[in-house]
C-alpha cells in the first residue's frame, strides 16, 4: 500500500469547507497544514496544493448571499477572493522559506494537447525551482462548458499531469463507506480498494457540506482518474490540525491502489496516439533517444506531414526505422526552420523564444 514518507510528488486537495469558515480562514488550520507541507519539503517531496476557497472568501468581503450565485456573481467572488487565498497560503509557507505560486487552470487546459504541455511544463518548473504551487479552477473566467466543476478531478487531472505517486483527498469523511455514514449506523469504511467495480459505485452517494460541490461520486471519479495515471490516492479527514501528519500516523483513510507506475501509464497514453507526421532524426539523436534524452532540434534531419505544437509524430530514425512517438512542442513549421540548429539559436530563427527541447523525454514513448 502506498504511503506519504514513500511519495516523490504529492498533490493534496484542500475544500472550502476545510479552509473557510462563517466566511473567514481558519487561520490556524491553514497554519498547520503549512508545517506538514514543510515536513514533506524537507524531505525531498514535491507538493502541490489544489484548493478551493476563493468564492467563500470572495462572497464574504462582497457581501454576497448564503446559497448559489449567479455566474457573474461567483466570478466575481472568485477574483476577488483568488488575491486573499494565494496571500494566505504564501503568509503561511514563508515561515518555513517556502515559496508558493498561484497556478490557475481550465478544464481547457487539461483537455487541449497544446495547454495541457504548456501547463505541465510550468508546472515541472515551478517544482524544480522548489516551489509549492497553488492550484484553483480560474473561477474567474470558466464558464460551465470548460470547468471541472469541482476540485476532486482537478486534483487528479493535476496528479495525472506531473505525474504524482499519491493523492490526497482532504474531505469531511474519512475515507469510502459502504453507504453515507451519517445517516447508515451499520455502514463500513474500506481500507484499500484496488479497483472500483459497479458494486463500489452503487455506493457512492452525493452528500457534501454546505460550502463544498464534490460528493463521493466526485470522489470515485477522481480516483479513477489517478489510478489510471499511476497515483494512489487517499481519502482521509481533513479537519484536525496537522491532517497530514495525523494520516502519517494511522489516521482513518481509504487508499486507491495505482494500476501502474505514472511514467508508464503515460508512456502508454502516449504510444496509444494516431501520429499527425513525422521527424526524422540522424544517427547521434537516435542513439541518445534510445538512452532516454530529448530530442533536441540539432538531431532532426527532416520533416514530414502537417502538425501543431502538442500533437503526436513518429519518431523516424536514420535507417527509416520507427523509433517511437512523442508530443512536439513545436508546429511542422517552426521544426522545420530550426531542424540541425543548436537550441540557443531558436530565438534568433524564429523571432521568439522557444524550449530547448523538440519533444521532450517525458513526452515520449521509445
Amino acid at each position: 500500500m502506498a504511503t506519504l514518507k514513500d511519495a516523490k510528488r504529492i498533490v493534496i486537495k484542500i475544500g472550502s469547507a476545510l479552509l473557510v469558515e462563517g466566511g473567514r480562514l481558519r487561520a490556524n488550520w491553514l497554519t498547520s497544514l503549512a508545517e506538514d507541507v514543510a515536513v514533506h519539503r524537507a524531505r525531498g517531496q514535491d507538493v502541490i496544493l489544489v484548493s478551493s476557497g476563493s468564492i467563500a472568501l470572495g462572497r464574504a468581503v462582497l457581501g454576497l448571499p448564503a446559497g448559489a450565485l449567479p455566474l457573474e456573481q461567483s466570478q466575481a467572488a472568485a477574483a476577488v477572493g483568488q488575491i486573499r487565498l494565494a496571500r494566505a497560503y504564501e503568509e503561511a509557507l514563508q515561515p518555513h522559506g517556502i515559496i508558493t505560486a498561484q497556478v490557475l487552470v481550465t478544464l481547457e487546459d487539461s483537455a487541449d494537447r497544446r495547454r495541457y504541455l504548456n501547463s505541465r511544463a510550468t508546472l515541472e518548473t515551478l517544482l524544480s525551482l522548489g516551489t509549492v504551487p497553488i492550484v484553483n479552477e480560474n473561477d474567474t473566467v470558466a464558464t460551465d462548458e470548460i470547468r471541472f466543476g469541482d476540485n476532486d478531478r482537478l486534483a487528479a487531472q493535476i496528479a495525472v499531469t506531473v505525474g504524482a505517486d499519491v493523492l490526497v483527498l482532504l474531505s469531511d469523511v474519512d475515507g469510502f463507506y459502504s453507504g453515507n455514514p451519517k445517516d447508515d449506523p451499520q455502514a463500513v469504511r474500506f481500507d484499500r480498494i484496488d479497483r472500483i467495480t459497479p458494486e463500489i459505485e452503487a455506493m457512492a452517494g452525493d452528500a457534501g457540506t454546505g460550502l463544498s460541490k464534490g460528493g463521493m461520486k466526485t470522489k470515485l471519479m477522481a480516483a479513477k482518474t489517478a489510478m489510471a495515471g499511476g497515483a494512489a490516492m487517499a481519502i482521509t479527514l481533513g479537519s484536525p490540525l496537522n491532517p497530514l501528519r495525523e494520516m502519517e500516523n494511522g489516521a482513518p483513510s481509504t487508499w486507491f491502489s495505482p494500476e501502474t507506475d505514472p511514467q508508464v501509464a503515460r508512456k502508454r497514453w502516449i504510444a496509444a496516439m494516431k501520429p499527425k507526421g513525422e521527424i526524422h532524426v540522424d544517427d547521434g539523436a537516435a542513439a541518445a533517444l534510445r538512452q532516454g534524452k530529448s530530442l533536441l532540434p540539432a538531431g532532426v534531419s527532416h520533416v514530414v506531414g502537417r502538425f501543431g505544437r502538442g500533437d503526436p509524430v513518429t519518431i523516424v530514425g536514420p535507417m527509416t526505422e520507427r523509433i517511437g512517438i512523442g508530443l512536439t512542442r513545436y508546429t511542422a513549421e517552426e521544426a522545420t526552420q530550426i531542424r540541425g540548429q543548436r537550441s540557443d539559436r531558436i530565438e534568433s530563427i524564429l523571432g521568439y523564444p522557444g524550449r530547448a527541447a523538440l519533444i521532450h523525454r517525458d513526452d515520449m514513448a521509445v
